[in-house]
């Protein structure tokens, strides 16, 4: 590596995590109208419950908004799929990863998570059960380095709701991702917690415009149940 381009990287210090200030999340009125045409089906869904570990959830304060609703919208779409046989899948982080794997992560949010359950359990409210995959996260979309595409595929599965944390980073991602995968993306509004409302409303309307559907919980499990 160039002596200047070490330079640069070791005078960068990496930014951590911010606080999150209390923000309201969407509402269906709030919601932006979706491009894509396509109708979420129980017999083609799976359902992702993005990065909802400890560490991920240390910005917000407790039992307020956004997280305290994400959480409790999250458990509600996760019971009624579980109900309707829809798969559940999980994404979690490993703690003390390797520089090497971590890759350019570490250079814009630092070393990561520690391997303390204090930082990598996923949150007891939303503890995987029996059936459920939990897949290990590597970079911002679920797909990377993951075997998510073909565990859908086998089960007939071509469109996936995506919940959790963050909005306009990982859940962004993976719905870009899987539509270039042709896997039809639900963004799921009220369901998803950010670093702003300004940057929720910003992943919603991305999505919805270039990728996938934005739809809110209750507009899901109207579907689902």
């Amino acid at each position: 590596m160039p002596s200047d381009q070490k330079n640069t990287r070791s005078a960068a210090r990496p930014a951590g995590l911010p606080q999150v200030p209390a923000y309201a999340l969407p509402g269906p009125e709030e919601l932006p109208a979706s491009r894509g045409p396509w109708q979420l089906a129980p017999r083609r869904a799976a359902l992702l419950i993005h990065d909802m570990q400890r560490y991920f959830l240390r910005p917000y304060a407790p039992g307020q908004s956004p997280i305290a609703p994400a959480i409790a919208n999250i458990a509600r779409l996760a019971d009624a799929a579980r109900a309707a046989g829809i798969p559940v899948f999980y994404t979690a982080q490993e703690g003390n990863q390797d520089r090497r794997d971590r890759g350019l992560q570490a250079d814009l949010w630092g070393p990561g998570m520690s391997a303390d359950p204090d930082h990598q359990a996923i949150i007891p409210e939303l503890a995987p059960q029996s059936g459920d995959f939990v897949l290990v996260k590597h970079r911002y979309s679920a797909f990377q380095r993951s075997n998510l595409d073909q565990l859908m595929r086998v089960r007939g599965r071509d469109q996936l709701m995506i919940c959790g944390v963050y909005a306009h980073i990982g859940c962004m991602a993976t719905a870009a991702e899987a539509f270039q995968r042709d896997i039809e993306p639900f963004l799921i509004a009220d369901a998803l917690a950010d670093f702003s409302r300004a940057e929720h409303d910003m992943a919603l309307k991305w999505v919805a415009g270039r990728a996938g559907v934005v739809l809110g919980t209750d507009q899901a499990l109207q579907v689902l149940v």
